[in-house]
């Protein structure tokens, strides 16, 4: 299993026990979705390791107390810690409307409601205090928000996001100076 066939689950934070459990942060609003698991990957040395799951359990709401087979002593646990969780990308929920996950609108077309075809999305920029697509129009990247005013529709059937952005902000990137 590769790094981009998966997603961001959590990070393991702590031990549980004196028997190998452990405790997992999730970056999730709905950890109880991902109570139930059979198996997960574990991010060791970059690499993708599956572990099988014995037990698991929401732990104080966002923390997911995980037993794993084979990881039955501290020094077991102490090897896993800090250590990133991946899911394979089929076991995300599939979100309705106009919420989406950044991997899924890789490749979409971006039309603006005045403006019309701005560009493909080549990237989402998450690393800035607001996300910001990242759009490729024949050679000139376009940044565009992704404020949840500035999306109208999403179009998962046509690969299009439709955005209505304040004037004058893709003519920033595109008019010669």
């Amino acid at each position: 299993m590769k790094k981009e066939d998966c997603f961001y689950l959590g990070k393991i934070v702590k031990k549980y026990s004196f028997k190998g459990e452990l405790l997992a942060k999730l970056d999730t609003d709905e950890p109880d979705l991902y109570d139930n698991l059979d198996a997960i990957f574990i991010d060791l040395r970059g690499n993708l390791v599956p572990f099988f799951i014995e037990s698991s359990q929401l732990h104080k709401s966002d923390l997911l107390r995980l037993k794993f087979e084979e990881v039955d002593t501290e020094a077991d646990a102490d090897a896993l810690l800090k250590s990133e969780l991946y899911l394979p990308l089929d076991l995300l929920p599939k979100l309705e409307g106009d919420k989406f996950y950044f991997h899924e609108v890789i490749g979409f077309t971006i039309k603006e409601k005045n403006f019309g075809e701005v560009g493909i999305i080549k990237a989402i920029n998450d690393s800035t205090a607001q996300a910001l697509f990242e759009i490729d129009r024949d050679g000139v990247e376009i940044l565009i928000p992704m404020n949840d005013e500035f999306i109208v529709k999403v179009d998962r059937k046509n690969k299009t996001i439709e955005v209505d952005t304040p004037e004058g902000l893709i003519e920033l990137y595109i008019s010669p100076s």
